[in-house]
């Protein structure tokens, strides 16, 4: 029995590694032999790996099972071979479908991590938790950019991003020593009050706002936000958190309908998005909703150019695109970015980026792979909760039938592609192809 786990090299920031050496010991200890591809940029050195009992190999094609955290090249691809990660292919990610048919040809089979849930559809393996730690650590500090640029003072330039630290904690003290003496004495009395939106409350959402909760502040609801009203001298030791759910985001076209939130994920076409008349009240909204096609956007590019058109600047700040989905339900999410150059300035009048904090319109932080910046603290965690499956998933037998594959029913929701067959829930995704 064997695995291998391929090297990350999407950039030079991706450390993460799906098992971790203390993981990778058990699995040698009960008969798995596991090969990792060398790597100098990895989290754990190629030694830590070695004592416990792994090989260290460039070639991995003795390995029948590859394991990796992001997408993997065509040119790597092996007849025949199971694949484990995180596809982005079932939206029909137009950038992935070359890889998936390649892997088509190739007669190999495809698990998602993203699809491997329970019996109630909640994910079991996931490093969403992280993305919305490191997410609001980046938010926070491209907060305190933006209010620079504007000649603003204020505590957030003391943030640095999710990277530039030695570990989430020593992340969360230095936030929290932020928070311990924050006085908003230097904002204009238009900023207050400083209110953050947040959508979602899933593991992206409730990573996200651990951050943000180390600060005094206050929770409002939703119907509470047009209509609060506080005085600035009143706010200036605490920020504003508003929590957004489906039933806040959209209402039913047919306004004699009430809001049924399965109908809504199964019948999106039947709403439309509110979450419009929010927006003049936010100062950071910080996105951790899962969106497709079918659901309406949060902001629109007709919003922002009406909005940036009336000669005052809007409150809204900045945008922590933590979901980053391009021209997704936030439709100035223009392209995704990386922790070296992880912020730009959306123009709503001229519809162009510019990299940086300058310039008219939102801060968008769109890092699209955001637990790199934790890779320690997420792979930890991640494969805390994937080395369980390894076992099983050796052991099985994949030129069985798709419905006779013996694995555990978790992993086989997973499975997207066998023997180079989409399977049957996911035929769709031939019309991307």
């Amino acid at each position: 029995m064997r695995i291998g786990i391929r090297r990350e090299d999407k950039n030079e920031w991706e450390a993460r590694v799906p098992i971790a050496p203390h993981d990778v010991a058990k699995l040698v200890k009960d008969g798995i032999e596991v090969w990792l591809q060398p790597s100098d940029i990895r989290i754990y050195p190629d030694e830590e790996y070695r004592k416990v009992g792994a090989f260290i190999e460039e070639d991995l094609s003795r390995c029948p099972i590859i394991l990796a955290v992001k997408e993997i090249p065509q040119e790597f691809l092996e007849v025949g071979k199971t694949y484990v990660f995180f596809s982005h292919t079932i939206k029909g990610q137009k950038q992935s479908m070359p890889m998936l048919q390649r892997m088509m040809d190739l007669k190999c089979q495809l698990i998602d991590y993203e699809l491997v849930t329970d019996g109630t559809d909640r994910r079991l393996i996931f490093f969403g938790r992280h993305a919305g730690l490191a997410g609001m650590i980046d938010t926070l500090w491209s907060l305190g950019k933006r209010l620079e640029w504007e000649g603003i003072g204020n505590p957030f330039s003391q943030i640095r991003m999710a990277h530039q630290y030695a570990s989430l904690e020593d992340a969360k003290g230095e936030i929290t020593e932020v928070a311990a003496k924050m006085r908003l004495e230097d904002l204009p009395p238009a900023m207050f009050p400083m209110i953050f939106g947040f959508t979602g409350y899933g593991n992206v959402s409730a990573g996200a706002q651990k951050i943000f909760d180390l600060f005094p502040h206050e929770q409002i609801e939703p119907a509470e936000l047009v209509d609060f009203k506080a005085s600035p001298d009143n706010m200036r030791d605490k920020l504003i958190k508003v929590v957004f759910k489906e039933e806040d985001i959209v209402e039913p076209v047919d306004t004699g309908t009430k809001f049924d939130l399965q109908d809504y994920y199964q019948n999106p076409q039947r709403y439309r998005s509110r979450f419009e008349s929010y927006l003049p009240h936010l100062t950071v909204l910080v996105n951790c909703i899962y969106w497709d096609a079918r659901y309406p956007r949060l902001v629109t590019f007709d919003y922002l150019k009406e909005a940036y058109t009336g000669g005052q600047t809007p409150n809204l700040r900045v945008i922590g695109d933590v979901s980053c989905d391009i021209e997704g339900s936030i439709q100035c999410t223009m392209k995704s970015t990386d922790p070296g150059n992880p912020v730009y300035v959306y123009d709503p009048i001229e519809g162009s980026v510019t990299d940086g904090w300058e310039g008219s319109g939102p801060v968008i932080m769109a890092v699209d792979n955001l637990p790199c910046e934790l890779a320690k603290e997420s792979s930890e965690f991640f494969s805390k909760v994937l080395t369980p499956f390894i076992p099983q998933l050796v052991k099985a037998d994949f030129n069985a039938a798709f419905d006779d594959l013996e694995i555990p029913s978790e992993l086989h929701r997973a499975v997207i592609l066998h023997k180079g067959k989409l399977a049957p829930r996911f035929k769709n995704l031939s019309e991307y192809l």
